[in-house]
Formats: C-alpha cells, sequence, structure tokens
C-alpha cells in the first residue's frame, strides 16, 4: 500500500476527539448514563481519549470497555476455518443504559452492526449510538454514526489507515493507494 496523503496529524484529531467528546455530553444531556465501548483493536484507545476528554469537560469518570466483534461478524467463516473466537464482555451493566460505540473509520457498516448485536447480548441498552473518528462512506448496511470526526469521501481503490501509538508508535489519518498492490496481486 502506498500512503497517498495524511488526512489528519495528531493535533487534528485531539481536536476532532475533544469535539466528539462535547457533542456527546450535549446530545445525551450529561453524561450519567453514558457507557463507553471501544471496538477493537484501534476504536478501543479512541474511546479512552473521549474517555478522559468527558472527564475534563463534565468531571465524571464515564465507564468505558471494549468489545471485540470476531464472533459476531457476518463473515466469519470466510476469515478462517477455525476462527479464535471470544464471547462479548463489558466491565459494566448495560441495562437501559446509553451506549457509545467508538471505531477508528465506518465503511460498510458491518462492524458496527457486529458490534451493536455483540453489546445486545450483554443486555438491553436505552439507546446505541455510534462515533467514529473518520466516515469513509459506501455503506452496504443503512447505519450512520452519530458523531464522526471527519468525512473523508474514498473510493473503493483505497483505504483509510487511522494510526495510534499502541500499535502504530505514531498518531495520524492516512488515505492510502490499494490500486498498486492490487495490480500486483493479479499478475
Amino acid at each position: 500500500m502506498k500512503v497517498k496523503s495524511q488526512i489528519m496529524d495528531a493535533p487534528a484529531i485531539s481536536r476532532a476527539l475533544m469535539r466528539i467528546s462535547h457533542e456527546i455530553a450535549e446530545k445525551n444531556r450529561g453524561v450519567e448514563n453514558i457507557r463507553l465501548v471501544g471496538i477493537l483493536r484501534r476504536g478501543d484507545p479512541i474511546a479512552k481519549i473521549i474517555q478522559s476528554n468527558i472527564r475534563k469537560i463534565e468531571e465524571v469518570d464515564v465507564p468505558c470497555g471494549s468489545i471485540d466483534i470476531a464472533f459476531y461478524r457476518d463473515d466469519l467463516t470466510s476469515l478462517s476455518d477455525s476462527p479464535l473466537v471470544r464471547s462479548a464482555q463489558l466491565p459494566f451493566d448495560v441495562n437501559d443504559k446509553d451506549i457509545i460505540l467508538v471505531d477508528d473509520v465506518i465503511y460498510t457498516g458491518r462492524t458496527a452492526r457486529a458490534a451493536m448485536e455483540a453489546v445486545i447480548r450483554c443486555g438491553r441498552p436505552r439507546t446505541v449510538q455510534l462515533a467514529v473518528l473518520i466516515d469513509r462512506g459506501h455503506r452496504e448496511l443503512p447505519i450512520r454514526a452519530d458523531y464522526v470526526g471527519k468525512n473523508i469521501p474514498t473510493s473503493r481503490s483505497e483505504m483509510i489507515e487511522v494510526r495510534v501509538p499502541e500499535f502504530d508508535c505514531e498518531t495520524g489519518v492516512f488515505l492510502m493507494d490499494l490500486s498498486e498492490e492490487s495490480q500486483r496481486v493479479s499478475n
């Protein structure tokens, strides 16, 4: 994959996540009933940043957990003959809570659908909302994010790569070109 351009640097990501944090508090008229759920992998550190931001804004420590959606994916059998499956577990009760799912990028909507299913297996939330750093379009399911850091229209030959220090030793959002790699693989 080739980097076409850097879309956001660390300060831009920080500003976008602070704005999302304010929007979450405003839309929910406070944060007392909020529970943050980061979608593994990169949604988890992003959820923790939002948790920290809300602590600064509202002076409330919002519970934050993470969820592995691998078991709930609709393409599970196409990923592997024997996928590693973990059941959904959260460190708090979801019943009658306002759950904010947090992810790095929304694309087809399938990850968000799987995350909703995983949360609902844990209980019956009052609401489920979705916060994403990047919305790149190309939905295959009728799912939209409630909170978006930045909309980045892309082609299907492009990919958005969110880099966070926990996994990538840097912070940034990059537009990647997949077309060169696709041509090499088919030759």
